[in-house]
């Protein structure tokens, strides 16, 4: 492809995913980023939010999920005709709502990649993409952009909704996790005494301790989040009230419960192996 980005938010870890990635894609690279120097030589650093924008064929926003729906007001009107506005955000229906409103010289792309900067190939991963204006143009431009990826499409406020589940409840479980461990003033002998369940967990929980705090807060903030947790912390009290007061009756038909449900679309033998296989490929 002989195209030209930009992107704004490019010192960020996804910014500088992307910058590569698309730099190996054969494009020319423009960067801005209110923060800090731009140091890859092969990224053109630009001094100007707008000043990056200008003429570009693509432009993609991996900024603050707060404040992309401003920068895309901000932008849209001087981007060039048929240009694409691409952006990441973790919460879609404020930002999707802004894209709607954009210019029609401008095609907009709402995606979620479900990946993080650790990625070392984009293949099979998924991509969720959520229609804005022409659903089948969207996709089209978005699969030549990442044509080994896996795409799932579906509307903004679908899109929050699981995204509470899939990141919002696990980071929100796992800070708390980690929140524990970090008060634990006898850590070395809990690793030492730990087995494959805690191994598992902990190295979950450290994982997300890498993103930025301002994005774990981000991602727990999405309104969804709330009824989840709530479910979550409901479910906790009985169950641990039940436990303690000896009504073991109602303990046990709970987890049956959760064992019959879950077993209908999945192998728990099979989900049991593949932690072992996982905590034995990380120890050697």
């Amino acid at each position: 492809m002989n195209k030209e980005i930009a992107i704004i938010g490019v010192n960020g870890k996804m910014g500088k995913w992307f910058a590569e990635y698309f730099h190996k894609m054969g494009f020319k690279v423009k960067g801005f980023d209110t923060n800090n120097e731009i140091k890859e030589k092969f990224i053109i650093k630009a001094n100007s939010l707008v000043g990056a924008i200008l003429q570009m064929d693509y432009v993609l926003l991996c900024t603050p999920t707060k404040n992309t729906p401003e920068i895309i007001r901000l932008i849209a009107k001087e981007m060039k005709r048929g240009s694409y506005l691409i952006e990441i955000s973790s919460q879609k229906s404020k930002t999707a709502l802004t894209l709607l409103k954009t210019p029609s010289k401008v095609n907009p792309i709402c995606i979620h990649p479900m990946f993080g900067p650790g990625t070392k190939k984009i293949d099979g991963k998924n991509i969720i993409i959520v229609p804005i204006k022409d659903a089948q143009k969207e996709l089209s431009a978005t699969k030549l952009l990442f044509p080994k990826a896996n795409f799932v499409t579906i509307d903004a406020a679908e899109h929050d909704k699981k995204i509470a589940v899939i990141l919002g409840l696990t980071h929100l479980i796992n800070i708390a996790f980690a929140n524990i461990l970090a008060k634990d003033e006898k850590i070395s002998l809990t690793e030492k005494m730990a087995g494959t369940t805690f191994k598992a967990q902990k190295i979950i929980s450290e994982s997300i301790l890498t993103e930025s705090p301002e994005l774990i807060e981000t991602i727990i903030s999405n309104p969804e989040v709330r009824r989840f947790a709530e479910e979550f912390w409901k479910d906790i009290g009985r169950l641990l009230t039940n436990s303690q007061e000896g009504k073991s009756e109602e303990t046990i038909d709970y987890i049956k419960s959760s064992q019959e449900k879950i077993s209908k679309n999945v192998d728990l033998e099979k989900s049991y192996k593949k932690l072992s296989t996982m905590i034995k490929t990380i120890e050697k």
